[in-house]
């Protein structure tokens, strides 16, 4: 392969816009290919870049939450994706959130402006040959040629699980004789919309969203439907227990309205508090749009319109964007992925983003940086990376590539997405009893590795 030969990115999600990014940043071409507008995925709504199809929300911000370790961690490595976020970013507590038409265009502009970015309208429907530095990022919704060539490619028949997303409502219509705005245990500005109920209220919205009526899957989507269980449709948690609901999105825990009377008082405590709360979130900048968090759904639309005005607060509010649902589709990364992301049967191939099992928005922009970083080295004759796993970043990619292989193959389908989170990092040197102070550890160390890891990239360009 030439110098001058343009490096590949599949994909303009989250993951490949921010592999493009590091690949051109560090000089080198790269042809960046996206098939959206010319065809359409089954979530996507316009044909921007690193267009967020779920919530709009990166997570936490906070350097103790693994979340929020993962966005600093990228914030050191300079990641492209969260610097726009951050300069896209709308109040919402302690959460990193963006107004996502602002961001996906953003994302769009930059890329589109960059000199050695050359960006093609179509959809690729095999890989390239082996000699071309490639990187696959076409995450969970790869086009169905794309991903029965790469079903050929890796001989190993693809992972599915079901994803859906939340609606979003217009909030000029949210009831606030019933609602009220705070944030869980007052954590910074009072940036969600709070919509309480009482317990007859709460056990007649269960039981309508147990017998509502569900959108009909697609042939090819019934033939593996099975949930991931980080992501639960709202009437599958509905299903499960009458509390369910009660211990996951509509937590009441945290969330007082002044209006019940004083807080410290525990007769009104016992007495005033809500049964159950569901929230909304800000959507843009100028809170007119509101998501319904926790809410994702696969109920047919006239259902959602019908049940969710239930909801104390919000039956006068208009539907901007009702719930959907879709077959993702992801890899069994254990089998064929080293932790630089390079395939093992092909060293030039790189895979990024949620396809390779990483869950969530700020995953999968890591894998991206990750993935793009490696491709460049390569290019450069430089030997990739491999990141500590003291690190978040590190320890989450370490986790897809290197988990039990026997108990992949024993058991069908038991390698499911992993979001980041602490229970993967390698525990510390001594035992830290509270758990905040655990978390915090965990913190330092991390930042204090990828600094390390920062540092020897920089020596070595």
């Amino acid at each position: 392969m030439s110098p001058t030969t343009p490096l590949l990115v599949i994909g303009a999600g989250l993951a490949g816009a921010e592999a493009a990014w590091q690949i051109a940043n560090r000089g080198l071409p790269v042809r960046l290919i996206e098939m959206r507008p010319l065809k359409r995925s089954p979530a996507h709504h316009s044909g921007n870049f690193a267009e967020l199809v779920c919530s709009n929300s990166f997570g936490s911000l906070s350097s103790d939450r693994a979340s929020g370790l993962l966005q600093e961690e990228l914030r050191r490595l300079n990641s492209f994706v969260i610097k726009t976020a951050d300069n896209c970013s709308i109040p919402a507590g302690g959460a990193l959130a963006v107004d996502r038409s602002i961001f996906s265009k953003s994302i769009t502009e930059k890329l589109s402006e960059h000199p050695l970015i050359k960006i093609e309208r179509n959809e690729l429907k095999k890989l390239p040959e082996e000699d071309q530095i490639t990187v696959i990022a076409t995450g969970p919704l790869t086009s169905e040629n794309l991903a029965e060539d790469i079903k050929y490619f890796t001989g190993i028949k693809e992972c599915h699980f079901f994803d859906a997303a939340s609606p979003i409502i217009e909030g000029e219509n949210i009831d606030f004789s019933f609602a009220f705005k705070a944030s869980r245990y007052d954590k910074g500005e009072a940036d969600y919309i709070n919509c309480p109920m009482n317990k007859e209220q709460y056990l007649r919205f269960r039981s309508e969203l147990i017998s509502a009526e569900q959108a009909e899957l697609k042939d090819f989507e019934k033939e593996s439907a099975s949930f991931f269980e980080g992501c639960l449709p709202i009437e599958e948690l509905a299903r499960r227990g009458e509390d369910t609901m009660r211990y996951g999105p509509l937590k009441p825990i945290g969330l007082w309205d002044p209006r019940w009377g004083d807080l410290n008082d525990k007769e009104v405590r016992k007495t005033k508090r809500a049964y159950a709360i569901a929230q909304l979130r800000k959507e843009d900048k100028r809170g007119r749009l509101w998501n319904l968090v926790g809410f994702q759904t696969n109920l047919k639309w006239g259902e959602q319109k019908r049940i969710f005005k239930l909801i104390p607060g919000l039956q006068n509010v208009d539907f901007i964007r009702f719930g959907v649902m879709h077959r993702n589709t992801f890899l069994e990364s254990p089998k064929l992925l080293h932790p630089t992301l390079q395939f093992r049967k092909r060293s030039k191939l790189f895979a990024a983003g949620q396809i390779t099992g990483t869950e969530g928005y700020v995953a999968a922009v890591a894998g991206g940086w990750l993935a793009g970083t490696n491709a460049a080295l390569l290019a450069m004759n430089r030997k990739p990376i491999v990141l500590p796993n003291t690190t978040m970043i590190g320890s989450l990619i370490n986790f897809i590539s290197d988990i039990d292989l026997d108990l992949i193959s024993k058991h069908k389908n038991s390698f499911q997405p992993m979001p980041p989170n602490f229970g993967i990092l390698p525990e510390l040197s001594r035992r830290i009893r509270d758990k905040r102070c655990r978390y915090g550890a965990y913190r330092d160390r991390a930042l204090q590795d990828i600094q390390i890891t920062q540092s020897s990239i920089q020596e070595s360009n």
